[in-house]
C-alpha cells in the first residue's frame, strides 16, 4: 500500500506502557484520555460550552498506523495532558454514519486527525507520520494559532509576512490527508513549491522542512511541475549529509527516498547518501519500530530498483531477517503488535522470504485484535507464489473474518476483485461474493458514503469488467436487482439514493 505507515513497536522514552491495554472489545484506545467515541455533534456542544476546541480522531481498529499513533502518541502523559485543553473526540470508520461525517469533513484516509475551533471552523490537520516530538509541538501550534492553516496560506501565497510559528505549521501539516480542503489535490506539489521558494532562511529547520515536503510532493507526481532540479538535489544532499537534519525529517527521508531518486536522477552520490543515512535511521533506537523497519523496507526497495534481475546479497536478506525477529521480540503490547507485525511480513515479503513471511503472521492470527489484515497479505504471498486457490481462500477468509460497517465492504470489494482476476471462470463464487457484499450494505446505514461507496463502486467496475462479453449477463443481473432492492429501501430525500441506483445503471449496462 502507497505510503503505509509500516508498523511499530518500542515506545519511545518517556511513554507510558501500554501491556494491559484492552482492545478485546475491538475499538478500545489507550486509557487516560476521556474521549467523546462517536458522537461528533455532542463533542462540538461540549466544545462550545466550554470554549475549547475540538481534536477529532478518524481511525479504524485494523490500521497499522493508527495502532501506531496509538502506541507512540495518544499513550504519551504530554499527549495525555494535552487533552485538558480540547474535547478529544474517537471517530471509528465502522461506526454509524463515520462514513456520512466522513464525507462532511472530507477524510478519507486512516488515520486523520484535525484540529476545530469550537465553532467548527478547522484549524489544521496533524501530521500521523512523525514522531511524537514534532506531532506534540504542532498540536501545540495549532491550539495556539490566531489563523487557521488556510488562512496562513492565502497570506503567504499573497506574499504576506507570517511568523516563524505559522511557516511551521504550514510545514507540518498534513498535506498527505488534505483531500481539497485548503486546495485541489492536484495543485498541491505545485502550491507546496510555491511555498518552499517564499520561506525565509531563517529558522532553517523550518525552511528545510517545507522544502523537503515540497520535494517529497513533487516526486509522488506523474507529471511535476517544473522546478530547479540542481537547487533541489545540492538541499536533499545536504539534508542527508547532516545526522541531526535527516533524523528531524525521518518520515521525508525514509519515505520519499525512491521517489526522489527518480525525480532527481538516480546518481551514484545521491544513492549512496540515501544509503548511508537509511542506516543510520534503520539502527535508531529512538525512531519508532514502523519508522525503522521502514527505513529497512526502503533500503531494500532501493536495491532492487538499482539490481532488478540480481538476487539479493545474502547480507541484506541476513539484514531483513534480523530486522523482523528482533521487532516482533520487542513488540509487547496489541497496538504494537497490530502494526509492527504487519510491518515485518511485508518486509519479508518483499525480501522474496514468503515462508518466514507466513510463519510470522499465521502466529499472530489468534491473537490478533483484527487478525483479517495479516490474512491479506497471506493472500498476496500465496498469490505471488503463483498458487491461486490458496490466495483466494485467504482473501475470503479474511472478509468472513472482518467486522464492522465500512471494514467488511471493503474486505468483500477485494475479495471479488481478486476472485474475478485469479478465477474469471469460477461464475458460483464470484455470484456469491458479491452478493454478499450487497447484503452487507443493505445491512448498514451509510453503505454510499465515503470509503464505502468507493468499496461498491470497485465491485460494480469488476463485476462490468467481468462481463464485458456478455458471458455473465444473467449473474449480473441478479446482482444487479439485489443491489437495486437496496435502492429501493433508501428514501428519495436520502443523498444516497443517486449513488446506489448509479451502480445498478452501471451494472445493467
Amino acid at each position: 500500500m502507497k505510503r503505509t505507515l509500516l508498523a511499530m513497536a518500542l515506545a519511545l522514552a518517556g511513554l507510558m506502557p501500554l501491556a494491559h491495554a484492552d482492545v478485546s472489545d475491538g475499538h478500545a484506545l489507550p486509557p487516560g484520555i476521556s474521549w467523546q467515541q462517536g458522537d461528533v455533534p455532542a463533542a462540538f456542544a461540549r466544545a462550545k460550552a466550554e470554549n475549547k476546541p475540538v481534536f477529532l480522531y478518524w481511525g479504524a481498529v485494523w490500521c497499522p498506523p493508527c495502532n501506531q499513533v496509538k502506541s507512540t502518541i495518544f499513550n504519551r502523559p504530554d499527549f495525555i495532558a494535552a487533552t485538558r485543553q480540547f474535547v478529544p473526540v474517537y471517530l471509528d470508520g465502522d461506526s454509524e454514519n463515520a462514513q456520512q461525517l466522513g464525507e462532511k469533513f472530507k477524510v478519507r484516509g486512516y488515520p486523520t486527525m484535525i484540529l476545530f475551533r469550537p465553532d467548527g471552523a478547522e484549524i489544521t490537520r496533524l501530521p500521523g507520520e512523525v514522531d511524537p516530538e514534532r506531532y506534540l509541538r504542532t498540536l501545540q501550534l495549532g491550539l495556539t494559532a490566531v489563523k487557521p492553516v488556510k488562512a496562513l496560506l492565502s497570506d503567504a501565497l499573497a506574499g504576506n509576512t507570517l511568523a516563524a510559528a505559522d511557516w511551521q505549521l504550514l510545514a507540518d501539516y498534513a498535506w498527505d490527508v488534505d483531500r481539497g480542503q485548503l486546495l485541489p489535490e492536484k495543485d498541491v506539489p505545485a502550491t507546496l513549491a510555491q511555498l518552499a521558494e517564499r520561506v525565509p532562511a531563517e529558522p532553517a529547520a523550518v525552511a528545510t522542512r517545507l522544502q523537503l515536503k515540497a520535494l517529497a510532493a513533487q516526486a509522488g507526481e506523474k507529471a511535476p511541475p517544473a522546478f530547479d532540479k540542481r537547487q533541489a538535489r545540492g538541499r536533499l544532499l545536504r539534508v542527508l549529509a547532516d545526522d541531526k537534519l535527516s533524523r528531524a525529517n525521518a518520515d521525508v527521508v525514509i519515505y520519499a527516498a525512491s521517489d526522489a531518486l527518480k525525480l532527481l536522477g538516480d546518481d551514484a552520490a545521491l544513492r549512496q547518501a540515501f544509503d548511508a543515512q537509511l542506516k543510520k535511521l534503520e539502527a535508531d533506537s529512538t525512531l519508532s519500530w514502523s519508522d525503522r523497519l521502514g527505513a529497512a523496507s526502503t533500503l531494500l526497495s532501493l536495491y532492487k530498483q538499482q539490481h532488478p534481475k540480481q538476487p539479493l546479497p545474502a547480507g541484506l536478506v541476513a539484514d531483513v531477517k534480523a530486522k523482523a525477529a528482533e521487532a516482533d521480540k520487542a513488540s509487547a503490547n496489541p497496538y504494537q503488535r497490530q502494526a509492527v507485525i504487519t510491518a515485518a511480513g511485508e518486509l519479508l515479503s518483499d525480501a522474496g522470504l514468503l515462508d518466514e513471511s507466513d510463519t510470522l503472521l499465521k502466529g499472530e492470527l489468534k491473537t490478533s485484535h483484527a487478525p483479517y489484515y495479516h490474512m491479506l497479505i497471506l493472500a498476496s504471498n500465496a498469490k505471488e507464489r503463483g498458487d491461486k486457490a490458496a490466495a483466494l481462500d485467504w482473501y475470503q477468509k479474511a472478509y468472513q473474518a472482518s467486522e464492522g460497517q465500512a471494514t467488511r465492504l471493503q474486505w468483500g470489494a477485494s475479495y471479488v476483485s481478486n476472485a474475478v482476476e485469479l478465477a474469471p471462470q469460477d461464475a458460483g463464487r464470484i455470484e456469491l461474493a458479491a452478493s454478499e457484499v450487497f447484503a452487507d450494505a443493505g445491512k448498514s446505514g451509510s453503505a454510499f458514503y465515503e470509503r464505502s461507496r468507493r468499496s461498491l463502486e470497485k465491485v460494480a467496475g469488476r463485476l462490468k469488467t467481468w462481463n464485458q462479453d456478455g458471458k455473465h449477463a444473467d449473474a449480473v443481473g441478479r446482482l444487479a436487482g439485489q443491489l437495486n432492492g437496496v435502492c429501493e429501501k433508501l428514501s428519495a430525500e436520502d443523498a444516497q439514493k443517486p449513488v446506489c441506483d448509479g451502480l445498478v445503471k452501471e451494472l445493467k449496462s
